[in-house]
């Protein structure tokens, strides 16, 4: 290396050793400023670091409008996040239940929403999910609730007709899936574990692929890799983070039949999120067994303007082959349009629950 080279890069590194300085400032006077809003909460009666979806939404969105490059808005968006997670966990951090074990995607989804300063709590079940936060052991839920290939996930539609919990995030996840395994080429690969819908996603690239190999559902992906990784020529399909934890290198990559792949999770709290100014409301509602009954059910939300996103139909729990709606919905119950739609709704459904008004997920 020339000496006139290092001096160059000498001069470009001072002036990033200075910059790391006053960001290292800055980033400790924001945790300061943190620790005053809970201090101000604090005298006021309420909880000193409250989780805020709403201010939290509007911080990235503001970030993301203002970001003028190099870096792209996913990074700084995820580095923001951390920062933000970081400030919450000074006094303590959030608990949050997600459906386990470690190193599954509903894993990578509640970091991706609540950072790495969160005390993350795997369970076995959705059902046990939704039970931590109802039972106040887990601040927060995160649980799958549709897949762009595979549909909704039955499971968590159900449990939110009957729980207390409130929608107050939702999180989008690009699932990348991968065959994880220790044998060195497929020609090796005798069985194939993973969970059912993982399986699915990927039924083309196997047919293709590894016709021959047995093919057996397991609870989660994370088991699957924990499976493959002690048995000799077997393999997961998993995500990256299955990858890491467990040790098992991706023998093939991207692997999903549909290369836009996304799964969606919704954040479950114990209390609402105020508007955002970019939000969706999701609810859940009935309709008389009579011709035309779910048409009159809609048009509160074409004559009030209001889009609709999603309307997904399921078999009611309770009556034989009736069914309930759940309907999505742009814009917060606050809003007008949708106050209005939500009130003539709420004159002509015989069921309806409102599942709650939150941010959009901030991609």
């Amino acid at each position: 290396m020339s000496d006139e080279l290092q001096r160059e890069l000498a001069v470009v590194r001072r002036q990033i050793d200075s910059l790391d300085g006053e960001l290292l400032a800055l980033l400790n006077r924001r945790a300061k400023l943190a620790q005053q809003v809970g201090e101000i909460k604090a005298r006021h009666g309420e909880a000193a670091f409250s989780y805020r979806p709403e201010r939290e939404a509007q911080v990235l969105q503001r970030i993301q409008e203002t970001n003028p490059g190099p870096l792209a808005n996913e990074t700084v968006t995820w580095f923001f996040r951390e920062v933000m997670s970081a400030c919450l966990s000074l006094e303590q951090p959030l608990a949050i239940a997600f459906l386990g074990p470690l190193g599954t995607f509903s894993e990578s989804a509640a970091t991706k929403h609540f950072g790495h300063a969160a005390r993350l709590m795997p369970q076995f079940s959705i059902d046990d999910v939704f039970r931590e936060v109802e039972a106040l052991h887990a601040d927060y839920a995160v649980v799958p609730i549709e897949n762009s290939t595979e549909g909704a996930i039955g499971r968590t539609l159900d449990l939110l007709l009957t729980t207390p919990l409130k929608i107050c995030g939702e999180v989008v996840l690009r699932i990348h899936q991968h065959l994880l395994s220790n044998e060195a080429s497929l020609g090796e690969i005798r069985k194939v574990y993973s969970h059912a819908q993982s399986l699915a996603q990927c039924h083309e690239w196997l047919n293709r692929s590894l016709a021959q190999a047995q093919r057996i559902p397991v609870g989660s992906n994370a088991q699957a890799a924990q499976l493959a990784a002690g048995e000799s020529g077997a393999a997961a399909i998993a995500g990256q983070a299955a990858a890491d934890r467990y040790g098992l290198p991706p023998l093939a990559s991207n692997i999903e039949d549909e290369p836009n792949n996304t799964t969606r999770f919704v954040v479950l709290g114990r209390h609402d999120a105020g508007a955002s100014g970019r939000d969706k409301t999701s609810l859940v509602m009935s309709a008389a067994n009579q011709t035309g009954a779910l048409s009159g059910l809609l048009a509160p939300f074409s004559d009030a303007g209001v889009s609709m996103t999603r309307l997904e139909s399921r078999p009611a729990r309770h009556t034989l082959w009736e069914y309930v709606f759940f309907v999505d919905l742009e814009g917060h119950r606050d809003d007008p349009p949708v106050a209005r739609a939500l009130a003539e709704l709420g004159r002509r459904a015989p069921y309806l629950k409102l599942l709650g008004s939150y941010p959009m997920a901030a991609y």
